[in-house]
């Protein structure tokens, strides 16, 4: 589904943007090199993982783009995937979801691309399958249902009459040496904003807004640790409002 999906859009002139993952995220970087495709990276665009995606890499390096916020030569932490996934759904016009669970690290990129006023796309699936229940309960929330690419290109249709600016080189910054010791800190600082979130959400239903303010760092940092917090199963969002579900 997700190659029937990347070549339908591909061929109508979208360009696909996923996160070079096994599986689904594999099978859209293939379906759309000819068409053009991007991998955005949880490490520097070096860091080759997971290892056994290297020859997928190489022909992106050939025939895509391979992007990432991280310096060269840093090796992509698991902490580093959420914050990958929140680039890949502001990168796009909608983020389409083939497949998750109810716990799975999609459903939170499918609330990021909501909160960066993206559309959410969902692929139906069976009831009794549990890797379809993620996508069924987005789609109970609003999500657009999604069989096959005109899905997409029927919502989004009215969303293209805008071209990209034009960048050059001397748009971004030079590279310092400093970069890497600013994810050190940025790590430090997130580790310390899980540490007072965690002690912060019990089992009542509190807002994100006062999360914020409780975690006392920087508001991105903190949303970084709320995603982290969640994809490891220890709190739970809905509706705006966090629990703790685990201790």
């Amino acid at each position: 589904m997700a190659a029937l999906l990347a070549q339908g859009l591909g061929e109508a002139g979208f360009l696909i943007v996923s996160g070079l993952a096994r599986g689904i995220d594999a099978r859209a970087h293939e379906a759309s090199l000819a068409t053009g495709t991007v991998a955005v990276l949880g490490g520097g665009v070096d860091d080759v993982y997971p290892p056994d995606n290297a020859a997928l890499y190489n022909r992106l390096r050939e025939h895509g783009l391979l992007l990432s916020e991280s310096p060269m030569g840093y090796t992509a932490q698991a902490r580093d995937f959420p914050r990958r996934n929140r680039i890949i759904s502001a990168l796009t016009l909608g983020t389409v979801v083939v497949e998750a669970e109810l716990r799975s690290g999609s459903l939170i990129t499918a609330r990021l691309a909501a909160e960066q006023n993206r559309e959410v796309f969902a692929v139906p699936g069976s009831p009794l399958d549990a890797r379809c229940k993620g996508c069924n309960d987005l789609l109970r929330q609003g999500a657009n249902l999604c069989e096959d690419a005109s899905d997409v290109i029927r919502v989004l249709d009215g969303q293209l009459g805008f071209s990209m600016p034009q960048l050059s080189p001397q748009s971004f910054p030079p590279t310092h040496p400093q970069a890497a010791m600013t994810i050190v800190d940025a790590e430090d600082d997130i580790a310390a904003a899980c540490r007072r979130l965690r002690a912060a959400i019990t089992a009542m239903p509190v807002s994100r807004d006062d999360l914020l303010r409780l975690s006392g760092t920087a508001p991105h940092l903190a949303l970084v640790a709320l995603s982290e917090l969640e994809i490891a199963g220890v709190i739970e969002a809905s509706d705006g409002l966090y629990t703790r579900v685990s201790p």
